[in-house]
């Protein structure tokens, strides 16, 4: 059968209001036009659905039976028209974002602060990970987009747009003798236990580079699961850690050196990653503008 969908929904409303004029009325038609769609609907099922009452119409018990159905379906649709309607408004919806924990300390929370309290009605989910993990996780589409810090691999499928620029420093408990803004020498970092990322991370990619440059090797004594590990064991006198600036904003303590190397530690660029050819929803779209408002520079590398 290839019956109009509009026949179905003159039909909802008829059964609905069990009358033909409460019908029109709901539709913004006339009572013989409902009247003449009702008749054609039969014509096409061949069945009666209607019987006419004194006050109204009653379903036959084939009325019936469509009705169950039909009134479910319209029933999801309306469900779906709100919730899209709520999304447009931003009053709803739900928006999944994969982070490394370094862009999520210095990126996306500063970010969510403002974004929640604006639209407090979003739902986010945040998903914190290595670079690796965040990445696949948006390639296996369970994330709306990334934000990760470099170095990163990324198909074609993907674009890439730098958010910010950020610089870390070596840090370690003044246990170690190093004067604070000490510029420390390879043979000095030779010394000092390290403290660092595990090899699945983008910053032991990082670091290892680094050293390599120094003619060091790059393997952490102390190996974390997360950024925000280093600094309580650096303070713990356990070694010599790496750190966003930002980690330190707040910090305190008077026996944490704040250190720096010869040669500096290359700036870390932190993007967001998201499928070029999958459009974001409503809320994630809110989201991405509420991120790039609060970054300092753009730009976008293919």
């Amino acid at each position: 059968m290839n019956i109009s969908y509009e026949y179905y929904r003159v039909f909802y409303y008829a059964a609905k209001y069990k009358s033909f004029t409460g019908a029109a009325r709901a539709l913004v038609n006339n009572q013989p036009n409902v009247t003449r769609m009702m008749r054609k609907l039969e014509e096409e099922l061949g069945c009666t659905l209607f019987v006419r009452q004194r006050h109204g119409v009653a379903l036959t018990p084939e009325g019936e039976k469509l009705y169950a159905h039909v009134a479910a379906a319209f029933e999801h649709i309306q469900c779906g028209e709100e919730e899209i309607a709520r999304d447009r408004s931003l009053q709803g919806g739900i928006v999944t974002v994969a982070a490394s924990e370094i862009a999520l300390h210095c990126v996306l929370l500063p970010a969510l602060k403002t974004f929640r309290q604006i639209y407090p009605g979003i739902r986010v989910r945040i998903s914190s990970h290595s670079t690796p993990d965040a990445v696949e996780m948006l390639e296996h589409g369970l994330a709306d987009f990334a934000v990760v810090i470099k170095p990163f691999e990324l198909s074609q499928e993907f674009s890439a747009q730098k958010l910010q620029t950020i610089r870390e420093v070596p840090v370690c408990s003044t246990v170690y003798g190093f004067p604070e803004g000490e510029t420390l020498t390879a043979e000095q970092i030779k010394t000092c236990p390290l403290i660092g990322l595990g090899t699945q991370t983008a910053s032991f990619t990082f670091y290892s580079q680094c050293f390599d440059r120094m003619g060091l090797s790059f393997v952490p004594d102390v190996e974390v699961a997360t950024a925000n590990q280093i600094l309580p064991i650096v303070k713990a006198g356990l070694g010599l850690g790496f750190v966003p600036t930002e980690f330190l904003e707040e910090e305190t303590d008077e026996h944490l050196a704040v250190l720096s190397m010869e040669p500096p530690i290359p700036d870390r660029e932190i993007y967001l990653l998201k499928r070029r050819q999958s459009p974001l929803s409503i809320a994630a779209s809110a989201l991405e503008r509420q991120i790039k408002s609060q970054m300092p520079a753009q730009n976008t590398a293919n």
